[in-house]
């Protein structure tokens, strides 16, 4: 880490803006540059000093760049590759937040010169809120963040990775792509899928009468829809399998509900209600969430 000098942010919505004020938080000899193609929100982050600087230029915000990560939607990123791939000085490490990771490996193969190295990276921080105006340096304090990696990923920029992260206060894991999209496809974009599905489901009028259970359930339905439909869109079979199977236990309580048969609506909700303890009993002695 000490040969870190400067990193490059593309991308200062709540993510990006998150990830530079950590960065000045964290190194306090780091330079972080800020990138963002529109100028409303160059003037907010510089109002907000959110970057050691901010630029207008995509190519000269990596040209003496250690570390360039993307945060921007996902869709963005083959295109970005390409464009700054000649701009990235030899060795610089390139990584991303997006929320799947197949594609952005296979992108950055192809676009990517050999001489630079690619990690992808998947902070688990953030919320629904969007705009640089809602960074803050301490999104990714105990947030877990996910490292992916193939046979062909350089050593030492992982380490550096590793260390980066953990700086910034995350837990780090590893995984292969594959793997990590469809892990996160089920625990992540399923429930997006869901709340959607859930609030489309029910009238404005009824919706008003909505507690804080409906609330809280449907809670990520309020996410950015350009941003989760470019995560859907590159993790089309995941997900649709992940759907398939809520489908077939909505139709197992629908069955038995139909049936008014209350012994098998009591199995299938009780067995629901003990997965969740396990798992929340599992997030507390991590110390993922707080009692």
């Amino acid at each position: 880490m000490k040969d870190l000098k400067q990193t490059t942010v593309v991308g200062l919505g709540l993510l990006g803006g998150s990830i530079s004020l950590a960065v000045l938080r964290s190194f306090a000899r780091v330079k972080v540059v800020g990138y963002t193609h529109r100028p409303s929100t160059r003037d907010k982050a510089r109002n907000l000093a959110v970057a050691s600087e901010v630029v207008d230029d995509i190519c000269r915000s990596v040209s003496e760049a250690d570390l360039v990560i993307l945060a921007t939607p996902l869709c963005t990123f083959e295109n970005i590759f390409f464009e700054i791939a000649e701009s990235l000085p030899d060795g610089c490490i390139v990584t991303d937040v997006g929320s799947t990771k197949v594609l952005p490996h296979r992108w950055a193969a192809k676009k990517l010169p050999k001489r630079v190295h690619y990690v992808g990276s998947h902070p688990i921080a953030g919320s629904e809120q969007r705009g640089v105006e809602f960074a803050r340096d301490d999104l990714f304090d105990q947030a877990m963040c996910i490292l992916t990696t193939t046979d062909k990923t350089n050593r030492r920029a992982l380490q550096v990775l590793k260390k980066f992260w953990s700086e910034l206060g995350c837990i780090v894991k590893i995984m292969a792509p594959a793997e990590h999209d469809r892990v996160f496809a089920n625990v992540s974009h399923l429930p997006h899928v869901m709340a959607a599905a859930l609030i489309n489901a029910n009238s404005g009028e009824d919706l008003k009468f909505a507690g804080k259970g409906f609330m809280d359930t449907s809670r990520v339905a309020s996410g950015p829809a350009n941003i989760w439909a470019d995560v859907l869109l590159t993790n089309t079979k995941n997900t649709s399998r992940g759907i398939d199977k809520v489908i077939a236990e909505l139709t197992k309580l629908k069955k038995a509900i139909g049936n008014e048969n209350k012994s098998e609506i009591e199995k299938l909700l009780e067995k629901a209600r003990n997965k969740r303890a396990v798992l929340i009993d599992y997030k507390l002695k991590k110390k993922e969430i707080i009692s």
